[in-house]
């Protein structure tokens, strides 16, 4: 059996998404040829580089622009012929790549490789099984094609919301955002959270967010604490900690890009991060209470909108305020202790394992079944 597994952003959260598939993919059957394939990169790598650069700068000076853009009806109506016309020009690295491996089944975890296989999909082959898996919690207009015949979702919102573009019931699975596989496994020899309560800072894979500022306004805090932040590739941040942690009152850790998020997460008392799919969907895995900053207008926006409701997060849009909230909730553990059990409530740990299923059931029907996990993943 071979299964394709396409995302765009090499780091990203549609790539770690991609990743923790491909890793439950092997745990159910080592012997799965498994690819994952930067699509982007894959068919067009210099307009790749031009859009991810127009993106972050649209996102540093003009985030009301991205704002504007993120599914607006009247935007996917006007831009429909140029992404057909981008689609086209890619379709045949894609053929040859589709021809070469033959996969029994392809998952997307972006929406642009999804429209691009389901463009081929209608041309080209329209047997074989596409399957869209969305990483943050509420989808847009730019995932909806007929040629899709599975979508994972994940909330109960987004299942709604995808009943109401006329995605047909059976069609939809809520299985929540498929993260690392450590993150439902216990482990015994992990501490628990330790005084003096540590707080954890993530800006995902990037590192993008006033990190300096917040530091120096929690280093006022005069209730005792820890800082660790994970800076992932922004370099500056991660030399300008190292050469700040003399001069703060409380005690810092920095480290880049880290495999053991689950570990740091269990052992936090906070998450400050901006509402990336991937990072809030391990934290509410591990409970931990989230103090959300600077989302992304479009889908970071939406996604603290979810995680407000259920009120497994809160939301500082300042930095004064990031310390307002970080001292009311060191102060208050009967409101973290609230908000931990709403984040457990939200929490998906098995996604990764319920898409590998899901993926193997729909390539190969025969497949054997494997014994069902602790997760709760209802179907519509």
């Amino acid at each position: 059996m071979r299964v394709l597994l396409l995302y765009i952003s090499r780091g990203s959260g549609h790539h770690r998404a991609s990743a923790a598939i491909a890793q439950a993919l092997h745990q159910q059957d080592p012997t799965l040829e498994v690819v994952q394939l930067d699509a982007f990169q894959y068919t067009n790598p210099i307009l790749a580089r031009v859009i991810n650069r127009t993106y972050f700068s649209i996102l540093r000076t003009r985030p009301e622009v991205w704002d504007y853009l993120y599914d607006n009806p009247k935007v996917l109506r006007r831009v429909r012929a140029l992404r057909e016309l981008i689609h086209r020009y890619n379709s045949g690295k894609f053929k040859a790549l589709l021809e070469r491996f033959r996969p029994d089944v392809v998952a997307c975890t972006q929406a642009f490789p999804c429209g691009m296989m389901a463009d081929y999909k209608a041309t080209f082959q329209p047997t074989l099984p596409l399957v869209g898996v969305l990483t943050d919690y509420l989808p847009h207009s730019y995932w909806l094609f007929d040629e899709v015949d599975c979508y994972v979702v994940a909330s109960d919102e987004a299942n709604v919301r995808m009943l109401s573009h006329g995605i047909p019931a059976e069609r939809l699975r809520w299985y929540g955002i498929p993260i690392d596989p450590q993150f439902a496994a216990p482990l015994a020899d992990t501490p628990v959270p330790s005084e003096p309560p540590l707080l954890l800072l993530m800006g995902g894979s990037t590192g993008f967010g006033p990190w300096q500022d917040i530091l120096l306004a929690l280093d006022r805090l005069t209730r005792p604490c820890r800082f660790h932040v994970v800076a992932g590739i922004n370099h500056q941040l991660y030399a300008w900690c190292q050469r700040s942690r003399s001069r703060l009152h409380h005690p810092l850790v920095v480290e880049g890009s880290v495999d053991h998020v689950a570990r740091l997460m269990r052992q936090a008392a906070l998450l400050i991060t901006k509402p990336g799919g991937l990072t809030t969907a391990e934290a509410l895995t591990v409970g931990l209470p989230m103090v959300l900053i600077n989302p992304i207008p479009g889908q970071e926006a939406k996604n603290a909108e979810f995680l407000l409701r259920r009120q497994a997060a809160v939301r500082a849009r300042s930095v004064e305020e990031v310390v307002m909230l970080v001292d009311e909730l060191l102060y208050q553990p009967g409101k973290r202790a609230h908000m931990r059990q709403q984040a457990q409530a939200l929490s998906r740990p098995h996604a990764a394992l319920d898409v590998a299923r899901l993926l193997c059931q729909i390539a190969q029907p025969s497949w054997p079944p494997t014994p069902a996990t602790a997760s709760v993943s209802p179907s519509p």
